[in-house]
């Protein structure tokens, strides 16, 4: 083994870098070459800074800048002047994006004027006309919010805030509407009484009218004989009065229900669970009051005894629901006993657990075995108590999630919503939202939902979609750079886990940077060598791409702790994977069986066909062995194909091209034309199938671009 070879093992065992062979990669500024088009971000368009809209309901409270900006040069740029007013507006749109990522707090038409003033809207008229004319046409304003530390809780609480809001309106016009009534009760019952048919009662109801030549002395002898003398029995005019009293208890203002602590807000929610009884109790009364369906020897008993239990989950839907907003950092012993305790019991709270540090667990000495133990616990433990709301998410994906967030937020039972922020000290000048998109597409972080309340099933309740690629290990991309040549190179690269951790300075010291005039053929990439035996010595030892500064690229040798977290990883990608359907290791082996049964079958036929044919040479008859069916040919890897027996008719296929895909009478899914879409087509479809049963063969066009990349994807479906 040569002194380049050694010094490479050795590192991969040890971390140490001995000699001068492999250089440290501190200071050097390095990122994951797959990062190096996002050095600006300011400069590119995407779903950040978003606008908190407060006059509309559900996920349309919020939306993407460039969203709003899209929709109004639709309605706008077009004729003669279009491309005038596009290019004015989309410069405004940047300008906007620069200063919100200064961390501010303002509105959408503050920061508009701002930015038009730094582009000089006082010296040109026609640049003012444009502005003005998009943002009429934009017709919302609200708080604009980058991503950043403070994005989650500021995101959830709005929509909280509005939903809430909507709810208290409900609430609040019910409750109303039944002391109207129960008052309208109580009043007619007074004015059939003795003093409501006096005169001085029968004059004060007329007061401020021409009182002169009536004579409500004689008014009132007319009605006392003519009038119903009935009335309520004093026990339902106390109870009446009662229940008014117990209505206009509530609180409707939301801010009461706002927390940054679990205890806290479990306290508050013993505190006020007698008010919410009383409450509860008061509504079911009225209701049968209102209806004139109340009977004391009936109802009396059952209302004594009404919330003894507990409220019933309808009774609790009607209230205002509390909003809990922690970090993972503070989450002591006393703040995860009262989570669990809100999580067990379903308690009608929204929880945000806001993670920072996502590393933290996996450095040395932390006391912890796997990387984001505490971040990615909380959601794990919150799935597995079957009627919790979850949803997982980076910050960077939260937009995308707007509809998720709002289910969750209405969900009627407890809700956790567990975010990794991106908002890392570790990490130098890289924007959160690049940090935590990185957590994303590293598998470090996974987007998840759990949604008790869509289905009685995992395939209805549980989703992975929201994850790139999320039928592969690591999501592949495409990779375009010059070599020493100075020639164009194309190749894929995957986005693993040690990507995401290279972007983490504590980290440097398991990463080495190996100079390029000693690159050769040992190196291999990460993907790769996680797929190998990891025991013994490695045959190849592992790097990732990374550029620096200048985006010069860089080959960087991993060490084996650093690839053993990678693993640890792609194994707890691997657990999600299968709760969502896909490559699940009991459909596998019933898949397995299957084909094993299936062939026995087919081996059968054979047998007796092959005695018969002996049985017919020797007897002299006629051959019958057309009259035995053939066994149906197992199909060629390199033809794409679908186990059409086991489609679950998801539409996900047919969605992607309903010309190469297509049902058939027994809504199964069947290639019908491979000829109709492209190879691209083929492996999307694979990657997004549930169940895991497309097959995208060969390419049949040799000419379609990226087929590298592209049947690289394809390997695990074969």
């Amino acid at each position: 083994m040569d002194a380049q070879r050694q010094a490479q093992v050795a590192f991969y065992f040890t971390g140490k870098r001995p000699g001068d062979a492999l250089e440290p990669v501190e200071g050097l500024g390095l990122r994951p070459a797959l990062l190096a088009r996002y050095r600006k971000l300011s400069a590119l368009r995407y779903d950040y800074p978003l606008v908190l809209l407060g006059d509309t309901a559900g996920e349309g409270c919020i939306r993407p800048l460039s969203a709003l900006v899209d929709e109004a040069l639709g309605a706008l740029a077009h004729g003669e002047d279009g491309d005038r007013l596009s290019h004015h507006v989309l410069r405004l749109e940047q300008c906007i994006r620069e200063i919100a990522g200064m961390g501010t707090d303002a509105s959408l038409s503050g920061l508009w004027q701002e930015a038009a003033e730094r582009m000089g809207v006082g010296d040109d008229e026609t640049l003012r006309e444009s502005l003005a004319r998009a943002f009429t046409a934009i017709k919302a304003d609200g708080v604009v919010a980058n991503c950043d530390a403070r994005l989650a809780s500021r995101l959830l609480s709005h929509i909280w805030a509005v939903t809430q809001q909507h709810k208290a309106s409900h609430l609040q016009s019910t409750i109303a509407r039944m002391v109207h009534c129960v008052s309208d009760i109580l009043r007619a019952d007074f004015a059939r009484s003795a003093l409501g048919r006096s005169a001085d009662t029968l004059k004060a109801s007329v007061g401020g009218m021409d009182l002169e030549g009536i004579d409500f002395d004689v008014m009132s002898r007319v009605l006392a004989r003519t009038a119903n003398r009935s009335t309520i029995t004093e026990t339902r005019r106390r109870r009446l009065e009662q229940l008014i009293t117990a209505l206009q208890s509530y609180d409707f203002s939301p801010d009461a229900f706002h927390f940054n602590s679990c205890a806290r807000a479990l306290e508050a929610w013993r505190e006020r669970y007698p008010v919410l009884i009383g409450v509860a109790r008061a509504i079911a009364m009225a209701e049968l009051e209102i209806a004139g369906d109340y009977r004391d020897d009936r109802h009396d008993a059952f209302f004594d005894d009404y919330g003894a239990d507990g409220l019933t989950p309808d009774d609790i839907a009607l209230f205002a629901d509390y909003l809990v907003c922690v970090n993972a950092d503070t989450l002591d012993a006393t703040e995860q006993a009262a989570l669990m305790e809100i999580l067990s019991f379903g308690l009608p709270m929204k929880i945000l657990v806001q993670t920072d540090d996502l590393l933290e667990d996996s450095l040395p000495g932390s006391g912890r075995s796997g990387f984001g133990r505490s971040a990615r616990h909380f959601a794990n433990m919150a799935v597995g108590l079957n009627e919790v709301f979850v949803l997982q998410a980076a910050a960077s994906h939260l937009p995308r999630c707007s509809n998720l967030i709002q289910r969750g937020i209405a969900y009627p039972g407890a809700s956790l919503f567990s975010v990794f922020s991106g908002a890392t000290e570790f990490s130098g000048d890289l924007p959160a939202y690049l940090v935590a998109a990185a957590a994303v597409e590293s598998r470090a972080f996974p987007v998840f939902a759990y949604d008790p309340a869509a289905g009685h099933d995992w395939a209805s309740r549980f989703s992975l979609a929201l994850n790139p690629q999320p039928g592969v290990d690591w999501p592949v991309q495409t990779l375009t750079y010059e070599d020493s040549r100075r020639s164009g190179v194309t190749d894929t690269a995957a986005f693993t886990f040690v990507d995401f951790a290279a972007l983490d300075e504590r980290y440097a010291h398991h990463l080495a940077r190996i100079p390029a005039e000693r690159w050769d053929d040992t190196l291999v990439p990460v993907d790769e060598a996680l797929a190998g035996d990891p025991r013994g010595e490695p045959d190849r030892v592992p790097c990732i791409f990374m550029v620096d500064a200048d985006n010069r690229l860089q080959k960087v040798l991993v060490d084996e702790k650093l690839l053993r977290e990678a693993r640890r990883c792609r194994e707890a990608w691997h657990s999600l994977q299968e709760l969502g359907g896909i490559h699940n290791s009991h459909a596998q082996r019933m898949l397995a069986e299957e084909r094993l049964a299936h062939a026995e079958q087919a081996s059968e036929p054979a047998e007796a066909n092959e005695a018969l044919v002996r049985s017919d040479a020797e007897t002299g008859s006629g051959p019958v062995a057309d009259s035995i069916p053939e066994p149906p040919a197992e199909p060629s890897p390199d033809e794409a194909y679908i186990e059409t027996a086991r489609c679950t008719t998801c539409n996900e296929c047919t969605q992607i091209n309903d010309k190469m895909f297509a049902y058939d009478e027994n809504r199964q899914a069947y290639i019908a034309d491979p000829d109709a879409g492209t190879y691209a087509q083929l492996i999307e479809a694979a990657e997004s199938c549930q169940v895991s049963i497309i097959h995208p063969g060969k390419p049949r066009n040799p000419n379609e671009p990226d087929l590298d990349e592209l049947l690289k994807r394809a390997e695990p479906f074969f």
